[in-house]
């Protein structure tokens, strides 16, 4: 294994450790929106409407679904999305190391050095 490999292999068992770090992460879009209320003299009912309130939109089971995001969250949830940023990043960085590594014949499923890897094209 050349050093060029190496490095590969260092800096792709870097990125899984980066993974392990981001716990908070959300794979959803965030929204906020207006609201009116069930009560009929209410201001929001005249132009004044209620919030913005915080939402997450995730899919789940076949269907889009909104989640109501409390006040006392809202920054917790800004780092979770974030952190799926992040995550695809890493993912996309890991692929392109293991396509490398596979164009040399490198690639295997235990990350050992595989033998005679030849390149087919």
């Amino acid at each position: 294994m050349n050093l060029s490999e190496r490095k590969m292999l260092q800096k792709r068992q870097r990125l899984l450790a980066q993974i392990t770090e981001l716990n908070l992460l959300l794979n959803a879009s965030y929204l906020e929106r207006f609201s009116t209320c069930v009560r009929p003299q209410c201001e929001c009912h005249k132009g004044k409407k209620h919030g913005p309130r915080a939402y997450l939109s995730v899919y789940r089971e076949k269907r889009q679904r909104q989640v109501y995001v409390p006040q006392p969250q809202h920054d917790t949830v800004q780092l979770g999305l974030r952190q799926y940023q992040q995550l695809q990043e890493i993912v996309k960085a890991i692929t392109d190391i293991n396509l490398q590594l596979m164009r040399a014949g490198r690639l295997s499923e235990t990350g050992e050095q595989q033998k005679g890897g030849k390149r087919h094209e």
